[in-house]
């Protein structure tokens, strides 16, 4: 039996799971863009969810290819089309293991997994996707694979990228303390604007703030590089870096609003190649 063909893909759909297999077809052959969103379920201090990083990741991987359908609407279909592939929703997570709720799979499971749906991708005719993390924890591993696509699928554009290190100039007009990060004043406001309803506002506590509360080593690890790491306890015992009782939505919306703009300018040019 000869199956049938389709000239166009519903307008509606954004993601990949919610293509039928002749869509998928047409979208393959139109050179369209995949956006995978990947994290980690760990701790997050006493006031944020295990899944924020999972939460985050999606949440901009789905505005990014909004904007980038409407841009191609209104370009007449020439810029090309961009899906949201399923979720990972575990990551790279020993230094948060001796914290409750973390399931940490480990660089090389983690490294296998994201390959695996990439080869399976790259192997069925897809040519570019972009990967973005909600897990700092998680870029090594995507650097290994990125340089591994260039032994096995040199043709295939993979891209990768953090979500709150993008945006420098919304984060530097928070009011941060001088250690900041992991769950600390920027996630905690880009949790507010996405779903203030996921944080429990009455258990936002302040972890490490001050480089003169940590011990030598963990002190030490505070240095981008030379790089050393320490887990997370060893920093404070709720695994906060930062002050989140200062978050606030506006704030995030702001982070958000620099990453996505960021992220939609790459894309565009990633679909012109």
């Amino acid at each position: 039996m000869t199956r049938p063909t389709i000239t166009e893909i519903r307008p509606h759909i954004r993601s990949y799971a919610e293509l039928t297999s002749l869509e998928v077809e047409l979208a393959k052959d139109r050179a369209s863009l995949l956006v995978l969103p990947v994290g980690a379920c760990e701790q997050h201090g006493d006031g944020l969810p295990l899944g924020t990083d999972n939460i985050r990741a999606a949440h901009v991987a789905r505005a990014v290819v909004d904007r980038l359908t409407v841009l191609d609407e209104r370009a007449g279909g020439d810029q090309g089309r961009a899906f949201v592939l399923p979720g990972i929703d575990y990551g790279v997570s020993p230094h948060h293991r001796f914290l409750p709720g973390t399931i940490n799979i480990g660089p090389q499971l983690f490294i296998d997994l994201v390959a695996s749906v990439v080869h399976q991708l790259a192997d069925a005719g897809f040519d570019r996707l972009l990967v973005i993390t909600g897990h700092g924890g998680n870029l090594a591993a995507l650097g290994v694979i990125q340089q591994s696509l260039l032994a096995t699928h040199p043709d295939f554009v993979f891209a990768y990228a953090p979500v709150s290190a993008l945006a420098t100039e919304a984060t530097a007009a928070l009011p941060r303390t001088e250690i900041s990060g992991h769950c600390g004043e920027s996630e905690t406001s880009q949790m507010l604007a996405i779903d203030e309803s996921l944080v429990d506002t009455d258990h936002l506590n302040p972890g490490a703030t001050r480089l003169d509360d940590l011990d030598p080593r963990a002190r030490l690890s505070r240095t981008k590089s030379p790089s050393t790491a320490v887990t997370f306890d060893r920093y404070a015992d709720n695994g906060v870096l930062g002050d989140p009782r200062t978050a606030t939505a506006t704030a995030g919306e702001g982070i958000l609003g620099e990453v996505v703009d960021r992220l939609v300018a790459y894309c565009q040019e990633l679909q012109r190649l």
